[in-house]
């Protein structure tokens, strides 16, 4: 099964989205935005931004 982006409205009123694996676990989520459309265009960002994304390591 395929993953998904699930958009929902927080308890302060705030829109979000998580990303869930095939198998239902949270992947990734995103900041709070004003809008539904704000929510919606922030995982259209994600799925731009992942589909060429190298894998790099860093120092921590």
């Amino acid at each position: 099964m395929a993953g998904k982006f699930e958009v929902y409205a927080d308890k302060g009123g705030k829109f979000r989205f998580r990303l869930k694996a095939g198998n239902g676990e949270v992947v990734a989520s995103g900041q709070g935005y004003e809008s539904l459309a704000g929510a919606k265009k922030g995982c259209e960002a994600v799925q731009r931004a992942a589909a060429g994304a190298d894998i790099v390591e860093v120092d921590s």
